[in-house]
């Protein structure tokens, strides 16, 4: 089984994390990931138990399952459990559900204890306080109008207020925002600035450099 891969949140928004307390989990795992899904002795036993579209995958000793909704997820939980148990093997389970908000997993069950709760709220005041931030990206001089308009299209959907410099010292394929918002929205439009920034240049020098 591989290790945990990333899973689109659109798809399936429940995750269950497991904790397995065993001294060898790769074999573990390994021989639950088998018997879950490869074995079809207990593939039978299992099947109206796990639904089909439940992603099941590990990192070390940690075991995930993704499901669509909070029922199938349930489904799945049961029917690891039961494996787990026939095995030995204890482990701390936690159920999550992703927010689209905040672009994370929320943790559910177990809910989080007063001390966590009090931490999240914290760093949850911190992403939402407000903030100016200008950053400067490179861009190709023939691309550079679109890709003005392509950041300011992202500012948009994000809910920020976006100016874009003008400024003598800025080079001619150089582009500059001042942007306004919540800090963990201003992050997200800096790593898009950065990737579309990249993009913007390769696609000038692929136009530059193609026989006419």
């Amino acid at each position: 089984m591989a290790s945990e891969v990333p899973v689109d949140p659109g798809e399936r928004d429940w995750r269950l994390e497991a904790e397995l307390d065993t001294p060898a989990p790769g074999g573990v795992l390994r021989d639950l990931s088998g018997r879950l899904r490869g074995d079809e002795d207990l593939a039978e036993q299992i099947e109206f138990e796990v639904p089909r579209d439940v992603v099941i995958t590990h990192d070390g000793h940690l075991l995930f399952a993704y499901a669509a909704t909070q029922q199938a997820l349930g489904a799945a939980r049961e029917a690891i459990a039961g494996v787990l148990r026939r095995d030995g093997v204890a482990a701390r389970v936690r159920l999550s559900h992703w927010d689209d908000e905040r672009d994370r997993w929320q943790q559910t069950d177990p809910p989080p204890s007063p001390e966590e709760a009090a931490v999240q709220a914290a760093g949850d005041r911190a992403e939402d306080s407000v903030e100016t931030r200008t950053m400067v990206a490179s861009s190709g001089r023939l691309v550079r109008a679109e890709f003005e308009q392509t950041m300011r299209e992202w500012a948009r959907e994000l809910g920020l207020q976006c100016e874009v410099i003008e400024h003598p010292h800025l080079l001619s394929t150089q582009v500059g925002f001042t942007v306004t918002g919540p800090r963990r929205k201003i992050d997200e439009f800096a790593q898009g600035l950065r990737a579309e920034g990249w993009a913007m240049v390769r696609t000038e020098s692929a136009v530059m450099l193609s026989p006419l």
